[in-house]
């Protein structure tokens, strides 16, 4: 009778466990209303280290998820001993010459066509920025487009002499390691020197995502495909194929699978990006909510990223030997499908806090079908000197955090037990110029041989 008193109190507790999640979730009115808390931002602070003992003294700088990562709602919390020291915002880094130029010379006459089917129309965009100054009308639609073509090298790689590594991190304190090899590529509209604008080897697309596994053993050789299109209206969504080792061949997804996890890990394929959104400019809009300042990693000691000692555990936040924090200026846009396409889709809000200078996403917040916080991710994009490009971003990190399944994936794209930062442009070795290899559906065939 005890044992089966024990059994039925452990079920007790065990159903009541989805309620109490319940009890923690974060509505989307929430957004709203720091957007309107914070209308009188006041000036952003520059000196300081914000600890949890004085927060709340910073919260209208935070992204909201950052803010619940402070009030400890969720499994994912701040660690007691977190310390953030802040310094004074650094710009015109980011940027090369060439696309600062090619932003001035096309952005005048880029604008956007709304089809009869609701869908949107990139026009005239020929590189750089689209909107370097986002007015309305549509005004969130162009800093999503600024967001979705953002600044990033011609050429990103990782490759096995120089990893990326990826932790996925549960509530039970279990920690696993993969590392992954990266191609992402510029196939058209590039502004870096010493490429052409457009390059043949995958017909008709701007940009590709190779991704592929070395380790764990059993998943080496599992690789994933994006394809992005300049004609979006043709094809709305990115075509994106993996290739199964077992199978010896690669498979098509459908499009349905925007919202299924990267390898298992906290992304989705809609979430795969530096810049904090994979989807597309036709089938997708946004809504401004406002400009504010936010607290982000710009300019950081790379080495200083080393996982695990560079980060608090276990959140996996990163520790003040990363560098100071940096309040910068941000559009904060609610990115989500439009009505008709808007059926079925795993998040009904995308909270992107956008870089105005560099217009990457440095923190999204996304909400479910049900307007309540699931996931938030950090995006640390770093500014360094890049041969050839002079002071330009030259790397990421990111850590995705799931509220809602108590799970966490931390990428470090530099900083990993190797200390190798990522190759860019021409600083690759030549085996990942091939665009053909590492850029086209023929190229995955070509693993395993």
């Amino acid at each position: 009778m005890k044992t089966m008193a024990r059994l039925l109190a452990t079920g007790l507790l065990l159903l009541a466990l989805p309620t109490m999640a319940l009890a923690q979730s974060t509505d989307r009115s929430e957004m709203d209303q720091w957007v309107k808390d914070t209308q009188n931002q006041g000036a952003s602070p520059t000196t300081g280290t914000i600890t949890m003992a004085n927060w709340q003294q910073y919260k209208q700088f935070m992204p909201l998820g950052m803010q619940k990562l402070f009030e400890g709602v969720y499994f994912w919390k701040m660690p007691s001993d977190v310390q953030m020291p802040i310094g004074p915002a650094v710009y015109n880094t980011f940027l090369p010459k060439t696309w600062v130029e090619a932003t001035e010379k096309y952005g005048p006459q880029t604008e956007v066509q709304i089809l009869p089917n609701g869908h949107y129309v990139l026009k005239n965009y020929h590189g750089g920025t689209p909107f370097p100054n986002p007015q309305e009308p549509n005004k969130g639609w162009k800093i999503l487009a600024n967001v979705f073509w953002a600044y990033q090298p011609s050429v990103y790689v990782n490759s096995p002499t120089n990893f990326g590594a990826i932790w996925s991190n549960d509530r039970f304190g279990n920690s696993n390691t993969t590392t992954i090899d990266v191609v992402y590529r510029w196939s058209d509209f590039n502004t870096d020197p010493g490429f052409p604008v457009q390059q043949t080897y995958a017909p008709g697309t701007w940009y590709t995502e190779w991704l592929m596994e070395e380790t764990p053993e059993q998943a080496r050789y599992t690789a994933s495909l994006n394809l992005f299109f300049v004609d979006q209206e043709k094809n709305p969504f990115p075509d994106t194929f993996v290739f199964v080792p077992a199978l010896r061949r690669s498979l098509r997804l459908a499009s349905t699978a925007r919202c299924s996890p990267v390898f298992g890990f906290d992304w989705s394929y809609d979430d795969a990006k530096t810049n904090g959104f994979n989807g597309s400019t036709s089938i997708y809009t946004g809504d401004f909510l406002g400009d504010r300042n936010v607290l982000t990693l710009a300019h950081f000691n790379q080495d200083g990223a080393v996982f695990p000692g560079g980060y608090d555990m276990p959140l996996g936040f990163p520790k003040p030997s990363w560098g100071k924090w940096e309040a910068r200026a941000m559009a904060i846009d609610d990115i989500h499908r439009i009505p008709s396409e808007a059926a079925g889709y795993c998040y009904s809000s995308r909270i992107m806090y956008a870089d105005r200078e560099h217009w990457n996403g440095d923190w999204v917040d996304l909400y479910d079908s049900n307007k309540k916080l699931w996931k938030s991710i950090s995006y640390y994009n770093d500014a360094g000197q890049v041969p050839g490009l002079g002071s330009a971003w030259d790397g990421v990190a990111s850590s995705a955090m799931d509220f809602q399944n108590s799970h966490e994936t931390v990428w470090c794209g530099f900083g990993n037990p190797w200390k190798r930062k990522p190759y860019l442009d021409n600083n690759a070795p030549k085996e990942y110029l091939d665009g053909v290899k590492y850029g086209s559906p023929g190229g995955l065939m070509m693993i395993m041989r």
